[in-house]
């Protein structure tokens, strides 16, 4: 049986040349970059160039780029961080109510010490209100985090627009471009953010592997002591096989993202055709305007997510339910909870996403099977 894998959004195969771009640094230069000898010195030029490879895919400067294991951690550093700087933690903090939970559960941990946290709600299509946001802003607000693109629904957030908002308050501002990364070009100078979080397996990298930009005179608090690798900010010998592979996933990433956007648009196109063609009843969730191409999220009424789920995996394909970090749970889901007051609907959607190794034909052969199954639970 052929699997269709479309969950892209929860990680991506590793393209073969990146895995060919990371072999070397394993068994040939294996030295610690922070060591003087000629194998230190070999392998800290591959941290170099990573790092300037990954600055210019956002405009930004090479010394603002700081190494991480990933997402989570790069949101983490970001957040507790720059909540952090200044020593004893204080202050108001704003995010979204449709965070990845790398994001939210962080931002309850700073709660947990006494922070205080705004949530702000969404529309229906999964954006914030800027008035909402502007109204939301205290005197004591040091910290703002709103996600580029949703992870769940594609939803695209105006981070420009709240960038401005934002500049000349004293107010940090960060994002998780986790999944906007290598889709949507990307200047952190025409953003305004002073952070921005990416992962290296969102794009084809290795799981492992991703970075935080910190813009020059912004301070963050290190989280993790030891050595002083990463400018001081993020202790522990570099990943150098891992960043090796990640700087070449950016590289791939940027020079193919205008072929891919209009590839997926192209898969999500004739997914959705193939569904109004198959008279299967469903509803898209986001925003029709504002959204990523590679994640299409669709509400089949009265379909269990959990029962379609399984059956399509039956059928050798692989989608979700949402969020991978919520794997094993089938509890409604945060994001579309926060957009419709409607508790099935978070129970029955599920989120398709299209990446490396898809083709129409598959795209059209996973839709077939999805609507066949979602009218077959259905009765």
């Amino acid at each position: 049986m052929d699997v269709i894998y479309v969950d892209h959004a929860a990680t991506t195969p590793t393209h073969p040349e990146i895995v060919q771009a990371m072999l070397p640094y394993f068994s040939e230069h294996y030295g610690n970059p922070s060591s003087i000898h000629a194998f230190g010195r070999k392998t800290r030029a591959v941290l170099d160039d990573a790092r300037q490879t990954a600055a210019d895919s956002i405009g930004a400067n090479r010394e603002e780029i700081v190494f991480t294991s990933g997402g989570t951690e790069a949101d983490n550093l970001a957040i507790i961080g720059a909540v952090f700087a200044n020593g004893e933690p204080g202050g108001h903090v704003i995010t979204s109510a449709v965070e990845h939970h790398a994001v939210l559960h962080t931002c309850q941990y700073l709660e947990s010490i006494g922070i205080d946290v705004t949530y702000l709600p969404v529309d229906a299509s999964g954006r914030i209100d800027l008035d909402e946001l502007t109204n939301a802003l205290r005197e004591d607000t040091v910290f703002v985090s709103i996600m580029y693109g949703n992870n769940e629904v594609g939803t695209l957030q105006p981070i420009a627009e709240i960038g401005a908002i934002l500049r000349d308050k004293n107010i940090v501002f960060h994002t998780d471009a986790v999944q906007a990364f290598g889709l949507v070009p990307m200047n952190v100078h025409a953003l305004g953010v002073d952070l921005l979080s990416v992962s290296g397996h969102k794009i084809n990298g290795p799981k492992g592997t991703g970075f935080l930009f910190v813009r020059n005179g912004v301070q963050i608090a290190s989280r993790l002591h030891g050595g002083e690798q990463e400018r001081k900010r993020r202790a522990g010998t570099e990943n150098v096989a891992g960043i090796a592979g990640f700087a070449k996933a950016i590289e791939l990433a940027q020079a193919s993202m205008e072929k891919r956007r209009e590839q997926y648009e192209r898969y999500r196109s004739k997914m959705l055709a193939v569904f109004a063609e198959e008279k299967v009843v469903h509803e898209v969730n986001g925003s029709e305007p504002h959204h990523l191409p590679h994640i299409l999220n669709v509400y089949f009424p009265d379909v269990s997510a959990e029962a379609m789920l399984v059956n399509l995996d039956l059928a050798g394909i692989a989608a979700s339910s949402g969020s991978a970090c919520t794997a094993g749970s089938f509890e409604p889901s945060h994001v579309l909870s926060a957009m419709y007051d409607d508790e099935e609907r978070s129970k029955c959607s599920i989120r398709f996403s299209f990446g490396y190794g898809n083709t129409i034909e598959t795209i059209e052969q996973a839709a077939r099977e999805a609507a066949n199954i979602a009218k077959r639970l259905r009765r």
